[in-house]
């Protein structure tokens, strides 16, 4: 007589049964340390290709990755409908649907690499980067890199796919160690690959792709081999239908498409804050302040309230699949106490020793950091709004309503900060401050929005259209 298969690890009923602080924190503190660990490991990336090559390979990896990134998180943004059927049918503690799910999502992820990202990603790369204005030596050094991460994407798509799914099942420390193993190697391969070592010839900024292709690539083969394993609470296994199930992949897209669209919107609108910045009277100096205090000072709220985002999502749709929705509600709120601690606390940094912070980086001239200090300080305040929000956007989206959150960010990151800037220039002067406090009041119509949505609570009436194992 023949083994059963192995289907994989018990799910963590302490989720939908114990204590729902215990619950948040469990999924939350690994999320929150594994964006940390990844930020910086980019962080780490351009300081590296910095002291190489010079600013022309610090420019062409943000443009690089400003493309990138845009394409990668419309794509992925499957991945966010696969979370909320593994949370739903991990709730109802049916352990094949969500092996199922998470087959169904890899199985897509294989199909977009071969047949949509690589092809259109190697071809269209001199034309995505002519888009953002990149200067001809910048493109020099950008061409490479982003024609690698785009032929080569599948482990960095996978790492995504995995860390998504053992979170919404439960399990957020697995996706913890396979970041820090990810991080490890991409530094390693990136020391030897952008400056040489030996026999091995410095590859400049298109080293930087190659290691972190190589890295995730090692990962996601690792990780299938785990997934046969039967170790893991998500398992494949021989017994599984290895064909392509429609309607769950239609659920995939259905869920997850509305997050891709509003991440892509967000980014576009970014572009277009920067542009309100850039025609400033003290532009560069402006530019500087917000790269250094917006898109590295901020994320440290960012990366804790994101990794909070994702496990409100998990411990909300877990809850309403095990047919417990008032626990569901009762996560949300939870989750943006810890959230509303952390900002807190991190904006406290930033009003105490905002000189300190900007020396990290070197900033030395007078108007940048006068700038800086100030923006500072309007995003102490905006760090308390951004953190509920996205508390309550992980309540909205793990539930199944991905459509709100995107709503909410068209109005919120789009139309007030940018509209109020466009209006404020056609009629007035616009000064740094006037586009601080338009960032401030996006977030705060972000949070209020997002609130006031998920208390409506129709979220309760949301129901996945794909078969139960157990039907």
């Amino acid at each position: 007589m023949s083994a059963p298969p192995k289907r994989g690890r018990a799910f963590d009923r302490s989720i939908v049964e114990g204590p729902i602080k215990d619950a948040v924190w469990k999924l939350a503190w690994p999320t929150m340390l594994q964006n940390i660990i990844g930020g910086m490991q980019g962080l780490i990336d351009h300081v590296m290709v910095g002291h190489y090559i010079g600013y022309t390979g610090n420019a062409a990896i943000g443009a690089a990755w400003q493309i990138f990134l845009v394409v990668i998180v419309f794509i992925s943004s499957m991945f966010t409908g696969m979370g909320v059927l593994v949370a739903r049918f991990t709730g109802a503690d049916e352990h094949e649907m969500v092996n199922k799910t998470v087959y169904q999502a890899f199985l897509t992820a294989i199909m977009i690499v071969l047949f949509v990202l690589a092809p259109f990603g190697y071809l269209a790369s001199p034309m995505l980067l002519g888009l953002v204005n990149a200067a001809p030596d910048v493109q020099a050094q950008a061409l490479p890199f982003l024609r690698i991460m785009f032929v080569f994407s599948f482990g960095m798509l996978i790492f995504f796919m995995l860390g998504g799914a053992l979170r919404s099942a439960g399990d957020a420390r697995t996706p913890l160690r396979l970041g820090i193993a990810l991080t490890v190697l991409n530094i390693a391969f990136n020391v030897i690959l952008i400056s040489g070592l030996g026999p091995i010839p410095a590859f400049g900024t298109a080293g930087s792709a190659m290691g972190t292709t190589l890295a995730a690539g090692i990962v996601a083969i690792y990780a299938i081999v785990k997934l046969f394993s039967g170790k893991w609470v998500v398992a494949f296994h021989r017994g599984m239908n290895w064909r392509p199930d429609w309607p769950i992949i239609g659920q995939l897209f259905k869920f997850g498409l509305p997050t891709g669209i509003q991440g892509v919107a967000m980014n576009v609108g970014g572009v277009m804050l920067l542009a309100f910045i850039g025609s400033l009277a003290m532009s560069a100096q402006a530019q500087a302040a917000y790269v250094v205090s917006y898109t590295q000072l901020f994320s440290f709220i960012t990366w804790t309230s994101v990794g909070i985002m994702g496990a409100t999502a998990a411990v909300a749709g877990q809850n309403l699949g095990a047919g417990k929705a008032d626990r569901t509600a009762q996560a949300v709120r939870t989750a943006a106490g810890f959230g509303l601690t952390l900002a807190a606390a991190i904006g406290a940094a930033f009003l105490l020793i905002p000189t300190v912070l900007f020396r990290i980086f070197g900033m030395t001239d007078p108007i940048v950091l006068d700038l800086g200090v100030q923006l500072l300080r309007y995003l102490a305040i905006s760090g308390l709004f951004i953190t509920v929000a996205l508390a309550y956007t992980g309540g909205l989206q793990g539930t199944g309503d991905t459509k709100s959150p995107m709503y909410i960010s068209f109005v919120s990151q789009i139309f007030i900060p940018l509209g109020m800037c466009l209006v404020i220039r056609t009629f007035w002067t616009l000064d740094p401050s006037d586009i601080w406090l338009a960032i401030v009041i996006g977030h705060f119509t972000r949070a209020v929005l997002s609130v006031t949505v998920f208390r409506r609570e129709r979220w309760r009436e949301i129901r996945v259209a794909v078969g139960s194992a157990k039907a």
